[in-house]
């Protein structure tokens, strides 16, 4: 299999933190973004910011920017799905999917995707950690999976557009319908798909930083 390609998602409304791009808020004297591209840029063969609006505020990164192509913001999936279309011009076979807000995601994320999907005709493979959260799915497995990180096939790009424009928004419901798998992270000394929603959520990263 050929070395997949990443995206960083960065297309949320970002409104439990007033609005703006979470991607650009400041921690430990680097952007979130800088420190998600330092993480996943020695685990892909090439890097994308997936982004609405103005591309030239990202201008810095030297990413190209890739905006979601189903409008109203439907939620992540259109992010992957607009990274997927990046990904098939780049000729690649895979796309691994990271969010711009989660700066302690795991170095070891795109090798430990890759092992979980040994054996499937369509790699698909989303991050879980065990423990409770509220806000987030559950398989039944009791695991708790993490859908903006994940591993998804290009030869799907296309089921994915129907089902987006169908309506579909719940990421597990499309990656289940396909065989979709998880892989366990460990979850101490902290959660590191830990992820900044609120001021508070910074605080909290600058303390575990």
């Amino acid at each position: 299999m050929k070395q997949p390609v990443g995206v960083i998602l960065a297309g949320g409304l970002a409104s439990r933190m007033g609005g703006g791009d979470k991607a650009l808020l400041t921690l430990g004297g680097q952007t979130l973004l800088s420190r998600v591209i330092e993480r996943l840029s020695p685990q892909v063969a090439a890097l994308a910011l997936n982004a609405n609006g103005d591309p030239v505020r990202f201008a810095e990164t030297g990413l190209p920017v890739v905006a979601d192509t189903i409008a109203d913001f439907p939620g992540p999936l259109a992010g992957v799905l607009a990274g997927l279309d990046w990904a098939a011009e780049q000729g690649a076979d895979t796309l691994v999917s990271v969010a711009a807000d989660t700066p302690f995601f795991p170095c070891d994320l795109v090798p430990r995707l890759l092992l979980a999907s040994e054996g499937q005709e369509h790699p698909l493979v989303l991050a879980a950690t065990k423990g409770d959260a509220q806000t987030r799915s559950k398989s039944r497995s009791g695991l708790i999976r993490h859908p903006t990180f994940g591993l998804w096939p290009v030869a799907l790009r296309d089921d994915l557009r129907a089902a987006l424009e169908g309506g579909l928004k719940k990421v597990v419901l499309w990656t289940e319908k396909h065989g979709g798998r998880e892989a366990l992270f460990p979850s101490v000394p902290f959660d590191p798909f830990f992820n900044v929603n609120t001021p508070e959520d910074l605080a909290q990263a600058e303390a575990l930083l």
